[in-house]
């Protein structure tokens, strides 16, 4: 059967889930839904993993593809550096033979992190699982092997939650985006049940943007994925349709959290997000690229978290299946921080002080813990706090004094001591935490 047959069998399984429900997908309450979205506020800290036959070149996945992208040419920005015929056929070149999905975890786990989201297909339209419906795949490659596959298990079998990245755009695809949209819209649907039905409980759908027109028959695609992982917590991609729509951030009923790129959110501790950013210059791997410091890691995390968000860290293995080893040894020196202060950061929420240039703070119960990452003649000032403070240590070493005043709170560097620059202030206080968010320390 060919490609668009074995479609037409798969849009009626869609079909019959679709017809069954349109609009908001979801009927849960407030608490219903915060039950739903605990282990990923929780956990705090995620590896994304850009990956395919592009890593053969080393240059960005999908934009590197030198070939109109249907729906937003003019607003790109321009075409790719790789020639289309010589980029569509890397896969027949692509044989990750020290592709290790039980390494990739054991590496996200020594990180601290605690979940992972792989590019199961990304705008160039290359699946990195058997798909029965789609031929450009990793089945096709010398590899063969599913690598979302064999990733689903051994996530599954240490414990480590996961979740796939998945474009509705197919910048390769001939219907996207065409008065034959629909065609395109079935093979979607169809990819996606895959995606969610092959590889036991998949715990987060990362769907993604390029700033062009949406017709993804959205209300039908939340219905299915819904149907088929009734706990899948899922960004607020799909419904962007505009560059407008992708600054804005805002979360639409059937999504669960808002996905700033490559830039930490600001404090917002009324609505879930998520920093993604890349751990070099770009998405894939990239030879010789600038990967950023453990430090400058560190700062990203605690910034994201204290400011109620997640951070989405990005790796992008070589074409070999490895992770660059640069890259292994960033994140275990992350993994050795979050080994000493990560009960700053598991299970914590920002606040009660808004971030500032003094740096920002987390918050568990009735503790407080100061993320200082600049010292004002060796003091902090924050404003006032309502339950009393109880007791001050400063987890990163050396001596702290906190004193609290009617309308503020004075934290200071003990004479003589050196000022870090990541400095772990814990408060422990007489009761719980007061959520006001003040402003901005000094």
């Amino acid at each position: 059967m060919n490609l668009k047959g074995v479609v037409a069998v798969f849009c009626l399984c869609v079909s019959s889930v679709a017809s069954a429900q349109q609009g908001p997908v979801l009927k849960e309450t407030p608490d219903q839904k915060a039950q739903r979205l605990e282990w990923w506020r929780e956990a705090r800290f995620g590896m994304f993993i850009h990956w395919g036959p592009v890593s053969l070149k080393g240059t960005e996945i999908s934009w590197s593809r030198d070939a109109p992208r249907r729906g937003i040419d003019g607003i790109s920005g321009g075409k790719g550096e790789v020639p289309v015929e010589v980029y569509d056929n890397l896969y027949k070149e692509f044989n990750p033979v020290k592709f290790n999905a039980r390494e990739w975890v054991s590496i996200a786990r020594a990180a601290g992190m605690k979940y992972m989201v792989l590019t199961a297909k990304h705008c160039d339209g290359f699946c990195l699982w058997h798909s029965k419906i789609d031929h450009y795949g990793i089945a096709g490659t010398p590899f063969k092997r599913d690598v979302c596959g064999e990733l689903a298990d051994a996530a599954h079998t240490a414990g480590m939650k996961i979740g796939w990245y998945y474009s509705p755009m197919d910048w390769r695809d001939p219907d996207t985006r065409t008065e034959r949209n629909e065609i395109w819209v079935k093979i979607m649907q169809g990819h996606l049940r895959e995606l969610m039905s092959a590889y036991g409980k998949i715990d987060l759908l990362w769907f993604d943007t390029d700033g062009g027109p949406a017709p993804w028959d959205q209300a039908n695609t939340y219905t299915l994925v819904r149907s088929l992982q009734p706990a899948l917590i899922i960004n607020n991609r799909l419904d962007m349709g505009s560059l407008e729509d992708y600054n804005s951030q805002r979360i639409l009923p059937n999504a669960d959290y808002a996905t700033p790129e490559q830039r930490v959110g600001a404090f917002d501790d009324q609505h879930p997000w998520e920093t993604c950013m890349t751990l070099g210059t770009q998405w894939s791997w990239k030879p010789n690229d600038r990967i950023k410091s453990a430090q400058e890691c560190i700062t990203i995390l605690t910034e994201c978290v204290s400011g109620d968000g997640n951070l989405l860290l990005n790796v992008g293995p070589m074409p070999s299946g490895e992770i660059e080893p640069r890259q292994v040894a960033v994140l275990q020196e992350v993994g050795a921080w979050l080994e000493k202060y990560g009960e700053s950061i598991y299970g914590t929420r920002g606040g009660p002080f808004k971030n500032g240039a003094w740096g920002g703070s987390t918050q568990r119960g009735s503790t407080v813990y100061l993320h200082i990452k600049r010292w004002e003649d060796g003091k902090v000032t924050l404003p006032k706090l309502s339950p009393v403070i109880k007791k001050s240590t400063m987890l990163t070493g050396g001596r702290v004094e906190v004193k609290q005043m009617a309308d503020k709170i004075v934290v200071a560097m003990a004479a003589g001591q050196a000022q870090s620059s990541h400095c772990i202030v814990k408060l422990e206080l007489d009761g719980p935490v007061i959520m006001n968010v003040p402003s901005d320390g000094k």
